[in-house]
C-alpha cells in the first residue's frame, strides 16, 4: 500500500497532480481542497495516497490532510459512494461543513454538490451519521469557525451557489491563513472572484 508521495511538483491542475519520485511520475486525482494547498510546480511536495484497485482501472488519490484522507475513505464506504463521487464531495465542500451537515442530516446541502443525487446524499447521512464527529472542530478547518460560517452565508446571500461559495473561501484561507474576520474573508473572495 502507497501511504504517501514526496517528491517534486511536475504537474498541478485542479483535479490531478504528477509528483516525481526517485524518477518516477505519479498521477493523482485530487480533491479542490488539496488543490488550494499545493506549492508552485517545481517545488517538493508531499500528497498523502489513497490508491484504488479495480478490474479494469488503478488510480491513486492524493490529499494534503489526513483529515481528507480519513474522510474520503469513510464516503467510499457508503455504497454507491465510489472514489470519483467522494472527491466531488470533498471538491464541493468543506471537512467541516459536510461533517455538519451529515451529522445534522442535511441532505439537501450534500445533494446541492455535482454529482450528487438526492437518494445518495440521504444514504451518506444515514450511514455517516454517526462516524464523522471527529471531523467536526477542527482547527484548520473552513466551517469549523462562525466566521467562516458567516463568509459563506454572506457569499449566498450575494447569489453565489454552495459549492462556489465554499471554494471562494477556502481559497482565501488557503492564501490568507491567518484571516480572522468574516467580512475581510468576503472582501478577499470577492476580489479573487474578479480576478479570474
Amino acid at each position: 500500500m502507497i501511504a504517501y508521495i514526496r517528491g517534486t511538483l511536475a504537474e498541478k491542475e485542479p483535479t490531478r497532480v504528477v509528483v516525481e519520485a526517485a524518477g518516477v511520475g505519479y498521477e493523482l486525482v485530487i480533491p479542490l481542497s488539496t488543490y488550494d494547498r499545493l506549492p508552485r510546480a517545481g517545488e517538493t511536495v508531499k500528497l498523502l495516497a489513497h490508491h484504488c484497485v479495480r478490474e479494469d482501472d488503478e488510480t491513486l488519490y492524493g490529499f494534503a490532510t489526513d483529515e481528507e484522507r480519513g474522510l474520503f475513505a469513510k464516503l467510499t464506504s457508503v455504497s454507491g459512494v465510489g472514489p470519483k463521487i467522494a472527491i466531488a464531495i470533498l471538491s464541493g465542500s468543506s471537512i467541516g461543513e459536510l461533517s455538519q451537515a451529515i451529522v445534522g442530516g442535511d441532505a439537501k446541502r450534500i445533494a446541492a454538490i455535482k454529482g450528487v443525487g438526492k437518494k445518495t446524499a440521504e444514504k451518506i447521512c444515514v450511514e455517516l451519521r454517526d462516524k464523522v464527529d471527529a471531523f467536526i472542530g477542527r482547527g484548520a478547518d473552513v466551517a469549523a469557525s462562525p466566521v467562516i460560517g458567516d463568509a459563506l452565508a454572506a457569499l449566498r446571500a450575494l447569489g453565489f451557489n454552495e459549492e462556489t461559495s465554499s471554494k471562494m473561501v477556502a481559497g482565501v484561507l488557503a492564501a490568507h491563513p491567518d484571516v480572522d474576520d468574516a467580512e475581510r474573508v468576503i472582501k478577499l473572495a470577492l476580489a479573487g472572484s474578479q480576478g479570474k
